[in-house]
């Protein structure tokens, strides 16, 4: 026998038959329906819409406005500022694995992001996965450079 649209048809036992309700006792959904007896659950167009609370200011209205909610995907850094970066010899290239050698950072857990804080006086060439404004500024005025780094 082929495969034709004509001779499909579901498995046995695949498909049920439409619950009709409110069609006397006997059908076993009669009266009410299993909607209870009063309230606003059991009306006609009853479903409240999702996220209703009864007229009480709903969650999802909330929860915005609450301080100290953290944020999903947050961006974790290694933080490094630019005043410690004095020690190192001068025209030297530093990176993460290089700062790790030095001593400087001691839990190498997540990507490099230099901070401005501090004053900068040797020239580097550093090698990082984010600069803030203020440290890419003292580093180029030092003589630097920054390259970013993935």
């Amino acid at each position: 026998m082929t495969l034709r649209l004509d001779s499909l048809k579901p498995n046995t036992g695949a498909r049920r038959r439409k619950l009709r309700k409110g069609r006397g006792i006997a059908a076993g959904q009669g009266a009410s329906c299993g909607f209870g007896m009063r309230g606003q659950k059991s009306r006609s167009g009853r479903p409240t819409r999702p996220g209703f609370e009864g007229g009480q200011m709903p969650l999802y209205r909330r929860v915005p406005k609450l301080k100290h909610f953290p944020i999903v995907n947050s961006k974790n850094f290694t933080v490094v500022n630019v005043s410690l970066l004095n020690e190192l010899k001068a025209g030297s290239t530093v990176n993460l694995d290089s700062l790790v050698k030095e001593g400087l950072v001691t839990n190498p857990k997540y990507p490099l992001k230099i901070l401005g804080n501090g004053n900068l006086k040797t020239k580097l060439v550093i090698q990082a996965a984010a600069f803030t404004d203020t440290a890419r500024q003292k580093i180029e005025a030092a003589g630097g450079s920054c390259e970013i780094q993935d």
